[in-house]
């Protein structure tokens, strides 16, 4: 049997309709000028991922496909897909995105011409499938650029100069089975990175291989893995590029002096600011003014407060983080079921606010205060305006850590 140039490695778990659809592309449109294998690891799916995989083998498609007996997770399901892949090249393909096959077939033909390389990586498209079009690059690079094998502190000026992420790539499989390895608090695309480049050189060129579906025709049942990264994942980003760094410099390729350590802490803390403000962009787009908040304060400790993002939330967070805050408070109070606004211009207008930003339904909110029976002020939050006016409702027998004063909470959002 001739062997397989290229692996294209699916992990799955409960999303055969997914899985039907980019294994369709595979028949209808992809044509694919070499041959090439699709490994499937199904994190024991529940529905009848098994019956598409054999409907599709049975059309002829070269599916090897393996289960899991549990759900292992999405890390270990992505292993098991590369452990078993038996090309020359392998490549990851999510089950809802879909492959650039013309830069698919100009990069594997650029790892045939340069067999020093371990990996070669690309910026992918950005895809709306619902309206059949490309929206925009991840990231951009001027031109094919090649590092050789070791070459980490040029590699590393690449990345943080122009916000390189590494996450789509073509590995040699020899190369992927030492330096595809598990990380937590490092990024895995830089901490695989390094490894790569210690098995041989990396190249990063200009030319897509990889559309991520940001749209599916299908909807989508899941949350973007890649939105969810940016939204909670800068430290991550950080620890990457500091274990990038640490590889380099115990392998005697980059040297640390102390000025030069000073220098590229500077460069980390840009590149993951950077990241950050995007982050805190996601989360208030989200209506959460609170996560939000709490980046924008460790941004501007960073010397980025004034950021065109943090520039443009920085007037409206003390309002939105404070009556989110006391949305926060009212719902986790055990068996509060109403609060009173005492003292505001528009009750209506804070009433609507609070439920934008969280309030629960099954908690009432009234103005003016009414009279209540002792168990229901037991069940009573209260927002003062003025902190005079706490004192009238301690009087009556609220509680005095329910009885909530506007500088009581807007005092603690520091801008």
């Amino acid at each position: 049997m001739d062997p397989v140039k290229l692996s294209i490695c699916i992990p799955t778990y409960n999303r055969a309709r997914f899985l039907e659809n980019a294994l369709g592309r595979f028949i209808e449109s992809y044509q694919i000028p070499f041959s090439f294998e699709i490994v499937i690891s199904d994190n024991a799916s529940t529905d009848n991922t098994r019956e598409i995989v054999e409907t599709f083998a049975g059309k002829g498609l070269p599916i090897r496909y393996f289960r899991q007996l549990e759900n292992r997770g999405v890390d270990a399901n992505l292993g098991s897909a590369f452990r078993h892949a038996a090309g020359a090249y392998a490549i990851y393909l999510a089950d809802d995105d879909m492959l650039a096959v013309d830069g698919l077939v100009e990069a594997i033909a650029y790892l045939d011409r340069n067999p020093a390389l371990s990996a070669c990586y690309a910026p992918w498209h950005v895809h709306n499938e619902v309206e059949g079009r490309d929206t925009e690059l991840f990231y951009q690079i001027d031109a094919d650029t090649k590092f050789d094998k070791d070459e980490f502190e040029r590699l590393f000026a690449f990345i943080v100069e122009r916000h390189i992420f590494p996450e789509i790539g073509i590995y040699r499989t020899g190369a992927l089975r030492t330096s595809w390895l598990p990380r937590h608090f490092a990024y895995w695309a830089f901490s695989n990175l390094a490894h790569f480049l210690e098995s041989g050189g990396v190249a990063f060129l200009k030319k897509p291989f990889y559309r991520q579906v940001i749209q599916s025709k299908l909807g989508r049942d899941r949350p973007q893995a890649g939105h969810d990264e940016l939204l909670t994942a800068w430290d991550r980003y950080r620890g990457g590029l500091e274990y990038f760094l640490h590889v380099g410099a115990k392998r005697g390729a980059l040297r640390m002096t102390p000025d030069r350590r000073t220098a590229r802490d500077a460069q980390i803390r840009h590149f993951t600011s950077m990241r950050m403000a995007v982050a805190m962009r996601m989360w208030a787009a989200k209506k959460d003014y609170v996560k939000a908040y709490e980046i924008y304060t460790r941004m501007a400790l960073a010397g980025f407060e004034h950021h065109p993002t943090a520039r443009q939330l920085k007037d409206s967070l003390p309002l939105m983080v404070a009556v989110q805050t006391l949305a926060w408070q009212v719902n986790a109070a055990a068996e509060v079921n109403r609060v009173i606004l005492h003292g505001v211009d528009s009750p209506s207008s804070l009433e609507g606010l609070l439920r934008e930003l969280g309030l629960r339904q099954d908690i009432a909110v009234v103005a003016p205060a009414p009279e209540l029976e002792p168990t229901e002020i037991a069940r009573t939050a209260v927002f003062v305006v003025a902190e005079n006016d706490r004192q009238q409702f301690l009087a009556q027998g609220y509680s005095p850590n329910l009885v909530l004063c506007e500088s009581d909470i807007v005092g603690n959002v520091v801008v």
